[in-house]
């Protein structure tokens, strides 16, 4: 049904409220995407205002492009086309939680951080630690598949997210999963909207497996002189009858920035649990570290937000995601650093990663957009050998029109994606063109 643009914000307006849909210019600019503005920022408050939105929108064939803290909004494919920026912030309500069963509910538009003192009078806490992670939204860290170094013990949203409640393109209110760790059925619909940047259906509830928090946690950093030698220590504790919650490399960029230490690589572990433990691990961990010619220093308690400064990328700044092989980690951090060094001598690159998946964030400053894809176009090569990908977590609209930001797919990966975008979303509502292969 084609409606004119006034007709179309005074239906908005309607139902959401003046003052939750904006088409001002301050407004419009703040909500731009890839430099493309809207036509109007809106910000429901409850569900059902949600529903009807997104209902209107798919009547009057609109682009509409779903927002929480805004920390993602340089993921995938440039947009051509906004017509509606969707900001789920209004929706930030705890809707039930459960202690007793560890579980919780919340609207899709809360923070990590809001959830986080909600629950830690209760000593429990949801085990996700992207970066940024206290002001981004759960709804953001789910749609985006956001993860930290915690993931090496308690894994990513794909294995703490339990059920949804999502809206279609078309205003139809979905529920899929479960409100229970037990049950098995229905996990198939919440794991289809975990990383689909809400392509599928905008997250409005999630439910989430919860964790107790442990009794004491503490850290320590083994230093080499090469990620090689850091390497071999990780295969080691993998090998091992510890438990780490982080086992986190850093590059040597990385490393300076987030300590006071100096080494060509180093190992960050946590071990939580109770005090005698993590008092006996620590001592094995030690023994480890010192058989693989490596030396073990205490961390103090700021030294995870050290690094989440660290890492932090500068306004200009490219991060890569790439997934590699764990066995293979260093080689991969080597042909990172070479590759920067040849085609972009300039740029500095701090390097991260949770060591036991083999997966690394590689945050790029002082490199152009030609170099940057040069890069990327040869680390793909490299990791395509063994399975791995290079996606551009974060970068310039030049960057992502030069070089394909999601990588190539596998054929067969491709059409199976393509099924789900017709079903769920024909008519390329929701985030049109700005996921994997253009969907």
């Amino acid at each position: 049904m084609a409606v004119s643009a006034r007709s179309i914000g005074e239906a908005f307006v309607s139902i959401a409220g003046r003052d939750r849909v904006r088409d001002d210019t301050a407004a419009l600019a703040a909500a731009t995407v890839d430099g493309v503005q809207p036509r109007w920022a809106v910000r429901p408050a409850s569900l059902e205002q949600l529903s009807r939105i997104l209902a209107l929108a798919c009547d009057g064939r609109l682009a509409v492009v779903p927002r929480g803290a805004g920390s993602s909004q340089e993921l995938g494919h440039p947009l051509s086309r906004v017509d509606v920026v969707l900001d789920l912030t209004g929706l930030d309500q705890v809707i039930e939680y459960n202690p007793d069963d560890l579980t919780v509910t919340v609207q899709a538009g809360i923070s990590s951080g809001a959830l986080a003192a909600r629950l830690s009078p209760r000593r429990q806490w949801l085990a996700l630690d992207p970066p940024g992670g206290a002001a981004r939204t759960l709804g953001g860290i789910v749609a985006t598949n956001a993860s930290g170094p915690r993931r090496v013990r308690y894994g990513t949203a794909r294995d703490l997210l339990l059920g949804v409640r999502f809206v279609q393109a078309d205003g139809v209110v979905t529920w899929g999963g479960s409100k229970v760790v037990k049950s098995v059925s229905g996990y198939d619909v919440p794991k289809l909207m975990v990383g689909a940047l809400g392509t599928l259906g905008i997250l409005a509830e999630v439910t989430l497996r919860l964790h107790p928090l442990p009794e004491v946690e503490r850290s320590w950093l083994a230093l080499f002189e090469n990620p090689r030698a850091a390497q071999a220590l990780v295969e080691r504790v993998v090998d091992s009858a510890l438990q780490p919650s982080r086992l986190e490399l850093f590059n040597a960029r990385a490393l300076a920035q987030a300590s006071a230490e100096s080494a060509g690589a180093g190992v960050a572990v946590s071990i939580g649990s109770v005090d005698e433990a993590v008092r006996e691990q620590g001592e094995r961990l030690k023994a480890i570290a010192e058989s693989s010619a490596g030396r073990l220093v205490p961390l103090p308690e700021g030294f995870w937000g050290e690094v989440e400064s660290a890492m932090a990328p500068l306004e200009s700044s490219t991060v890569l995601h790439v997934a590699s092989l764990a066995d293979r980690l260093a080689g991969t951090i080597g042909a990172i650093e070479d590759a920067f060094r040849i085609v972009a001598p300039r740029a500095e690159v701090r390097l991260s990663g949770c060591a036991a998946l083999g997966t690394l964030r590689v945050v790029v400053s002082g490199a152009t957009a030609a170099e940057t894809a040069a890069v990327t176009t040869r680390v793909r090569a490299l990791v395509a050998e063994v399975g791995g990908s290079v996606v551009i977590a974060r970068g310039s609209i030049e960057l992502r029109r030069s070089v394909d930001p999601w990588g190539p797919v596998e054929p067969h990966a491709l059409a199976l994606m393509h099924a789900l975008r017709d079903e769920f979303d024909p008519g390329r509502v929701l985030n049109p063109g700005r996921y994997v292969g253009g969907l």
